[in-house]
């Protein structure tokens, strides 16, 4: 799930080559913290939050349990 995170967010990004995601769990839920340039920003989180709902949606789709959660951290 990490690695079609990064490959969904490195096909948006500007600077693909700045993109990371760390996995880690809290309280028992999966966290995704998803570090950008800061010029991505707000092509990761699009427009009223629909790209990060979609790219979240997708992850949800494939996953076997959809909770997680997607932290955009810079």
């Amino acid at each position: 799930m990490k690695d079609f995170l990064e490959y969904v967010l490195k096909s948006i990004a500007k600077h693909p080559d700045d993109v990371v995601v760390v996995e880690y769990e809290e309280d028992g839920k999966k966290v995704f913290d998803i570090t950008v340039h800061p010029e991505d920003v707000g092509q990761v989180i699009g427009k009223d939050g629909r790209t990060i709902k979609s790219i979240k949606i997708l992850l949800s789709a494939m996953a076997d349990d959809s909770d997680f959660i997607l932290k955009v951290i810079r």
